[in-house]
């Protein structure tokens, strides 16, 4: 991989910068909203000590990132880049999570079009794993014009194995 995965990216709305341990608390705060987990594979993340374990997976991903508004400095929520394939020259983007302050204000496009844009100068694929009962998220892919290409069982970082809607989005259609 000649490439990072973990670069800082920002638009006149947001930046997206590397996720670092000391972002714990800042983070938990829009995590601890029982509410932005409801559709969510793992509905018990707004709990301290479950998120703690999505919370040091995605440092050890070395591709997470802490999102923030640039003109409030309010942290937004968090996602990453994870599970490069040289083979098939591809990466997932997901575990994202916005707090309910920013649902349906345009954030989730904003981000994603950041990310897509930066790591197609380097893959091919850009696959997503959406929990198979988040309607929410399933429908953002779509919006975003992903691609749903089947159903598969995902152990997401130190969880129990759920069913996810697996989507695609490929260089040559974005």
């Amino acid at each position: 991989m000649n490439f990072s995965i973990q670069p800082i990216l920002e638009n006149e709305n947001f930046k997206l910068i590397p996720l670092k341990e000391s972002d714990f608390e800042r983070l938990f705060e829009v995590a601890s909203d029982p509410k932005v987990w409801e559709q969510h594979p793992n509905k018990d993340r707004y709990k301290r000590e479950v998120f703690e374990n999505f919370f040091k997976g995605a440092i050890e991903s070395k591709g997470a990132f802490l999102i923030i508004d640039k003109q409030s400095e309010e942290v937004l929520g968090s996602t990453r880049f994870y599970d490069f394939n040289e083979e098939k020259n591809s990466i997932l983007i997901g575990y994202t999570f916005y707090g309910t302050k920013y649902w349906g204000k345009n954030v989730n496009p904003q981000v994603k079009k950041l990310m897509l844009d930066y790591i197609f100068q380097f893959v091919e694929t850009v696959i997503f794993h959406v929990g198979k009962s988040n309607i929410r998220s399933q429908k953002a892919m779509e919006k975003l014009g992903a691609t749903k290409v089947g159903e598969e069982e995902i152990a997401y970082y130190g969880e129990l194995p759920k069913i996810n809607v697996i989507y695609e989005i490929r260089k040559s259609d974005w």
